[in-house]
């Protein structure tokens, strides 16, 4: 198994600073896997790994479709889906709402994989499982490159991750780098 942090690490992925995450959470460490899916031959390798990690907990079931929430996602949904031999989808957000856009359909039962970049809340993840399950979809895994949940989340289904982080997440009333002084910025706005 390769040594997933340092490689985030070499690659300036892994940030450390005062962040202000999707969620609405703040963080101290932030990784952004935009900084490795750059590089097509490591994002090709990362989702194939991701896709062995997730073909030990399907029992064999080959799922026709690889769905994920864009941004962050959509480079994973597509090389997970291509080390799986499958349809590579995302979803956007429609007046409020996360669902599959662009004349991406399933079929009813299709067996699908939710995959994301990293998970923080399951929020976004979730948001993607009910978006397949509204579409009649069956949801038999979910996989991220990063899992920053500490096993808090679950949602019903197996799932794998290829880097596991615990890093402390607060509301901002909470936050003791708030209570220090220190400003959080959005993740992304680093250059």
């Amino acid at each position: 198994m390769a040594d997933w942090l340092a490689l985030f690490q070499e690659r300036g992925a892994v940030l450390d600073g005062h962040f202000l995450l999707s969620s609405g959470l703040h963080s101290p460490r932030y990784v952004q896997c935009a900084r490795v899916l750059m590089d097509p031959e490591l994002a090709t390798r990362l989702g194939a790994e991701l896709a062995r990690a997730l073909e030990g907990v399907l029992g064999g079931t080959r799922p026709t479709a690889v769905v994920a929430p864009a941004l962050g996602g959509v480079i994973v949904s597509h090389e997970v889906a291509r080390a799986l031999g499958c349809r590579a989808l995302f979803t956007e957000r429609e007046n409020g709402m996360t669902t599959l856009r662009r004349g991406f359909t399933l079929e009813p039962a299709e067996t699908v994989v939710v995959v994301e970049d990293a998970l923080t809340t399951g929020k976004s993840t979730r948001e993607v499982i009910d978006a397949v399950v509204s579409r009649q979809g069956r949801v038999a895994a979910v996989g991220s490159l990063v899992d920053r949940t500490a096993g808090d989340v679950d949602f019903g289904v197996p799932r794998r991750s290829l880097l596991r982080l615990e890093v402390p997440a607060w509301d901002a009333a909470d936050c003791p780098l708030c209570a220090a002084g220190s400003r959080p910025e959005k993740p992304g706005s680093r250059r």
